[in-house]
């Protein structure tokens, strides 16, 4: 008899931040070292997924903004791999949405220790870096995510620079 996975996904939220050279903010998690990826979290019971996102960016990063430039609209899925930390165990993946934000500030202001150490250092990289490098169970979220950053930002960024 087949058993199948009835596992949920867990509900979380991921943040995109990118300056005005095109960059993306992104982090190695303490766990994994030299293995950078985006600031994500997990969303309370009592918030909605851009005020999770407003919180876990200030938490994971220390920094602070108030308003993402854009969400992507559907939800983004990926399974965990077995060699997960036993407390997401419960859960098969994750469910995520996504914000982007704009930041054009200097990463060496930012506090990694705002909240719980989560990431052992921060840097600005180029996002095909990112997706290229990025661990085999998040790389198709990755690309989604890449889709979504080449055709919003730089007509974003356009708008940005007629406005200064």
């Amino acid at each position: 008899m087949e058993v199948k996975n009835h596992k949920p996904y867990r509900k979380n939220v991921g943040m995109v931040v990118f300056n005005s050279q095109k960059k993306v903010l992104v982090g190695d998690r303490v766990a994994y070292p030299k293995k950078f990826q985006f600031p994500q979290g997990g969303i309370d019971d009592n918030e909605t997924p851009e005020q999770a996102a407003i919180r876990e960016l200030y938490e994971e990063t220390g920094l602070k903004l108030e308003k993402p430039v854009f969400e992507i609209p559907e939800w983004l899925y990926y399974d965990f791999p077995e060699d997960i930390p036993e407390e997401l165990k419960k859960y098969k993946g994750q469910m995520q949405k996504w914000f982007f934000f704009h930041w054009d500030g200097d990463i060496q202001t930012l506090n990694l220790d705002a909240h719980i150490r989560e990431f052992r250092s921060i840097q600005w990289m180029d996002i095909d870096t990112l997706i290229k490098n990025i661990v085999d169970f998040k790389k198709q979220v990755y690309k989604r995510i890449g889709d979504y950053f080449f055709d919003f930002v730089p007509k974003y960024l356009k708008q940005y620079d007629n406005k200064k």
